[in-house]
């Protein structure tokens, strides 16, 4: 088939798959200065007036400066005193609502409350970044340990797995097992606003990424101190090397973290993009959002300058600073993470001298989970750690 007729066919599918769910809603621009008073005087100071309309976007575009001038502070956080392992059922907490998917929710309650689901288990705690959604801030990460035959004689190794921007709470957990093969431990996180942590007014995990700037930024925030709680939790379990997984969202939450903790050694990112607000701006999946701002007359320049905060660019001489192992996954027709943003990302690698691979899927953003390409892309992921982690017990560290 002519690359021209593949390249089609693959957006084409791309843009089926991208627009089959109904339920995206738009909803206006806010600056949300309010989610981030508590860090910022900027933001505390802000009046309702401007948080309504253009007003705020200087002020916004100031907000993101002090962030990124004081992100160990931002991102700073006291470890939880709570920590908790619970047995349940676990469940599926989807986010669209197409029968198929509705249907495989219903099943799940149904075995679950026939005693036909076995339970599973899930750390929790409340994470150090409190919003108004109590429910957000319990922090769920479902468990899964390697047998103990498999590290003996090594150094306890576990990895964060945190999945894509609507992720429901199966997702990624046939990863974790495929972790457990090879001896290490893993932790998939549910990201801020997801699955068990969505706020009950929801169909989607609308409020980790929306046109509301500072409740997005502060889901960032949020995400990044939940990482990291979650390696003071494997510490004190005695496990001594850690790593992180990241789709789409998840990745920039992972780079992220990873900027601001020396403990993460590997780092797998599985879509990337440098600047938030471009991704937010360009991206198929955010057609929504971009539609918010441009009816409040934002640009795509002023959208990547209120997001900077939570930019993993603004953080890529950070993230080089400390040795670690990475891998960046792009999709050549991706329409959600551009390629030229992915090249962006190796580019600025490549400058700053960070050890890493690159793999390239022949799909896009959405179709890395349909057949073939999602078993491409486990290879990738799953080889990569792997390989890291056996490196890094090798030489330490």
């Amino acid at each position: 088939m002519p690359q021209s007729l593949y390249a089609k066919w693959m957006y084409d599918w791309e843009y089926a798959l991208t627009t089959r769910d109904t339920n995206r809603i738009v909803r206006p621009l806010e600056w949300g200065f309010d989610w981030l008073a508590d860090f910022s005087p900027l933001a505390a100071a802000a009046s309702a007036e401007e948080d309504d309309g253009l007003a705020g976007l200087e002020r916004m575009i100031a907000v993101n400066q002090d962030i990124v001038a004081r992100a160990d502070e931002f991102f700073g956080y006291e470890t939880p005193t709570d920590f908790r392992l619970e047995m349940r059922h676990p469940q599926l907490f989807p986010t669209n609502v197409r029968p198929e998917t509705l249907a495989q929710d219903a099943e799940l309650k149904r075995q679950a409350a026939a005693g036909e689901l076995e339970t599973a288990e899930f750390l929790r705690f409340t994470s150090a970044v409190r919003t108004r959604y109590p429910e957000n801030d319990v922090v769920n990460a479902r468990w899964y340990p390697t047998a103990p035959e498999k590290q003996a004689g090594k150094p306890k190794q576990a990895i964060i797995v945190m999945p894509q921007w609507n992720a429901d709470a199966f997702s990624h957990n046939a990863l974790c097992t495929l972790f457990n093969r090879f001896g290490i431990s893993a932790l998939r996180l549910s990201k801020p606003f997801h699955d068990i942590r969505r706020p009950a007014e929801l169909e989607r995990s609308d409020y980790a990424v929306s046109a509301n700037v500072g409740r997005t930024t502060e889901a960032c925030r949020q995400a990044v101190v939940d990482i990291r709680s979650c390696l003071d939790w494997l510490e004190s379990e005695g496990y001594e090397q850690f790593g992180v997984l990241g789709t789409s969202l998840g990745s920039c939450y992972a780079f992220i973290a990873a900027a601001h903790d020396a403990r993460l050694k590997v780092c797998a990112f599985n879509h990337a993009s440098t600047w938030f607000g471009d991704v937010v701006w360009t991206g198929q999946s955010t057609r929504h959002i971009r539609e918010a701002f441009e009816q409040a007359g934002l640009t795509q320049d002023t959208v990547r300058q209120i997001f900077t905060g939570i930019s993993p660019m603004s953080y890529m001489e950070r993230f080089a600073a400390n040795p670690k192992r990475a891998l960046v996954v792009h999709a050549t027709y991706d329409l959600t993470f551009l390629r030229e943003f992915s090249l962006d990302v190796l580019a600025n690698f490549d400058r700053h001298c960070v050890d890493y691979v690159s793999k390239v899927l022949p799909c896009g953003h959405y179709t890395t989970g349909e057949t073939p390409y999602k078993y491409l892309d486990g290879w990738y992921l799953g080889s990569f750690v792997y390989g890291a982690f056996k490196r890094l017990r090798e030489v330490g560290g």
